[in-house]
């Protein structure tokens, strides 16, 4: 994972832990163990990071509830 990808990570986290009120740690938990992390955002860097903010965290949130890992 290069340094943007990395960057890129990190913020989807720390973005994803205010919008649904959990800490980083329980939403790097719930992106890893559902697979979104290595599978969608890692691989899917070159897209998602032309998203808005408010696009790309809908886009997750409904991802997290598609995988069963987030009740909406």
């Amino acid at each position: 994972m290069d340094r943007n990808t990395l960057e890129f990570v990190t913020y989807c986290i720390s973005k994803l832990a205010q919008r649904l009120n959990l800490s980083q740690g329980e939403v790097y938990n719930r992106l890893k163990s559902s697979g979104i992390l290595y599978d969608y955002i890692v691989p899917s860097y070159d897209v998602l990071h032309t998203f808005s903010s408010r696009y790309l965290m809908d886009d997750l949130t409904d991802y997290m509830a598609e995988k069963g890992v987030l009740q909406q």
